[in-house]
Formats: C-alpha cells, structure tokens, sequence
C-alpha cells in the first residue's frame, strides 16, 4: 500500500463524505434548512421527517452513491486504500467540513461501503444483503431507525469478520474497518439509545 496513495484517498473519501446531501436537497427543492427542524441531523431518516417520503428516500440514495462513488474511483489506485477511502467517507458524512462538522449518523454511508465491498472487494452480494436483512426484521419489528441501524451495524461487523476468518483472507484491515464502522455507528446513537432506553425514542412513519 503506497502511503501517499492512501493519503489521497482518505482526503478524496472524507471530501466527498462531506457534501451533506440532506442539506442540499432539503435547501434546494424544498427551501427548508433541515438543521432546524426534527432532530437537526443531516440524515436521510430527518430528512424524510421533516420534508417527506421523496426526499428521505433521494438523500439515502445520494449518501449511499457518494461511498460507492469515493471507493470506486479509489480502487483505480489501491483496493486496500479504497476500503480506508470508505471509512473516510463515514467520517466525513458524521463530521462534514461543508457543514460545520455537524452532519449524519453514517447509516446510509453504512450500506454504501458494504455495498462497495460487494461490488469492488469480495464480488458478493451476502455482505450488503446480511445487514441489510437484519435492519429490515428490527426496522418492521421495533419500527426504530436507530435501534435498525446499531443492529445492522453489528450484523456487518460480525459477518465480515467471520467471512474473512473462516475464508483466510489475508486482508485483516478489512476487518478493522468494519469495526471502527460498528463503533463509529454506536457512538453517534448514543443519545438514541438513552431514548430508547427511556421509551422516548421517535418511531418511523415515513416509510
């Protein structure tokens, strides 16, 4: 792994983590500031709270494109500076320089990196499908996005580390990315998780 290639592609993927779409859409098509309304994160979840269905669904898909985006120009260079391309992605998405370090919880950047790792790493569909699989039981079960995503995040984690384990697969970064994803994950739910533990935790409606 040539250092300076990764570095570029850190730069690229928290650059492009940082376009808070939820911001862009919400101020161009709707005139709304979404930081001043429901939650105030710059997530596809607020983002459907606050201005509907369409936009919801347009922001997750844009945040989900914008990792498959970042890790695919960067496995061009490196396939294993692409997968810290992604996790550089996350962190951009959560912290975005364009939007004064405050964005989203990296749920839907979640599901671009594993759908990344499918397309550009393992050439698997299981490692999107499983996550995505429990955060759809725990979405129709509980109806709570957080409670979803925390649950799909572990369910990555786990799958990916078990996969790579089992298969020999040398590259144990992989692996750590997915964790460092898991923790990232939790860590920005922390006060989701309060709620829910206090029952005051919003249910979706949008969906």
């Amino acid at each position: 792994m040539n250092f300076l290639y990764l570095i570029l592609c850190i730069l690229l993927g928290y650059l492009l983590g940082s376009i808070p779409f939820a911001l862009v859409i919400g101020k161009v098509f709707y005139k709304t500031d979404i930081r001043q309304y429901g939650s105030g994160n710059l997530g596809g979840t607020n983002a459907g709270r606050v201005l509907g269905r369409n936009a919801g669904i347009s922001v997750i898909a844009c945040d989900i494109l914008k990792v498959v985006l970042a890790m695919g120009l960067a496995s061009l260079i490196d396939g294993s500076c692409s997968i810290w391309c992604g996790v550089a992605c996350c962190i951009g998405h959560c912290y975005p320089i364009f939007a004064h370090f405050k964005g989203g919880k990296a749920v839907s950047t979640m599901f671009g990196f594993l759908v990344s790792l499918w397309f550009f790493t393992f050439h698997d569909i299981s490692y999107a499908l499983v996550p995505l699989g429990m955060f759809l039981i725990i979405l129709f079960i509980f109806k709570y996005v957080s409670l979803a995503s925390i649950c799909a995040s572990i369910a990555s984690c786990m799958y990916i580390s078990a996969r790579v384990l089992s298969l020999a697969l040398n590259p144990i970064f992989i692996v750590l990315a997915s964790w460092i994803m898991m923790f990232l994950i939790i860590y920005r739910h922390r006060s989701n998780i309060q709620k829910i533990m206090n029952a005051t935790e919003n249910k979706i409606s949008w969906l």
